[in-house]
């Protein structure tokens, strides 16, 4: 189940095979950051079918910084 401060990776679209993590969640669609093109003032939204959930959360996934630090930590970046 793909929660807020999920890491996960986009399966589809233009931001295919990246790593982000997941701001909020609003039924079926998920608002995606990865704090470098995506920043956390204006999330990508996306379709949770589209997202595959890796097995990780971000502590701290506040600032564009910080989220890019955890994906780099991750192996994402």
């Amino acid at each position: 189940m793909i929660k807020q401060g999920s890491i996960v990776k986009a399966k589809a679209g233009r931001d295919k095979d990246g790593f982000f993590v997941v701001i909020r969640m609003e039924g079926k669609y998920a608002f995606i950051a990865d704090g470098k093109r995506r920043k956390v003032q204006l999330p990508k939204k996306k379709k949770l079918i589209h997202l595959q959930k890796t097995n990780s959360l971000a502590e701290k996934y506040s600032t564009n910084r910080e989220i890019k630090n955890t994906i780099r930590e991750f192996g994402g970046l």
